[in-house]
């Protein structure tokens, strides 16, 4: 038997950009950002919950220092140099990961929280899925 919960997190202001799209998402643009993360486990803890909700306040600053007022910059970005020279100046803090569309956001925040829970709970409860959105039309979900 599996046990499944989802924890939500919502409003993370930030901007991106596709550099290889032919349109109008090669421009930096931005969204305020949320993320539905699904937990599950085969034994619950001594309180029958899959994962206290309280406890997940590191994933809560983690999305924040990833996400909050950041630009999110392909690792592979051409323009990656004159983004760097802009954060430092001040005018940007940038986030750098492999894919910073809703599809590739999904999965950094996948592997990221299944490290972490994984270590947290001694191997007990794991990531089923994360679904990234943009708003309230859009979203992607990454699951293995």
């Amino acid at each position: 038997m599996v046990y499944t919960v989802s924890k939500s997190f919502h409003d993370f202001p930030c901007a991106h950009r596709r550099w290889r799209h032919s349109g109008h998402c090669a421009l930096v643009h931005g969204y305020s950002r949320s993320f539905t993360i699904v937990f599950a486990c085969s034994q619950r803890d001594e309180n029958g919950f899959v994962f206290d909700f309280g406890d997940l306040k590191p994933v809560k600053a983690w999305l924040e220092s990833q996400f909050d007022h950041r630009l999110c910059i392909d690792a592979d970005d051409p323009l990656l140099p004159e983004f760097r020279a802009m954060e430092a100046k001040g005018a940007a803090r940038l986030t750098v990961f492999e894919e910073v569309g809703m599809e590739g956001s999904a999965k950094y925040v996948f592997d990221w929280v299944q490290a972490w829970v994984q270590n947290q709970s001694e191997g007990r409860v794991w990531v089923v899925s994360v679904e990234a959105r943009e708003n309230v039309k859009n979203a992607a979900t990454y699951r293995p």
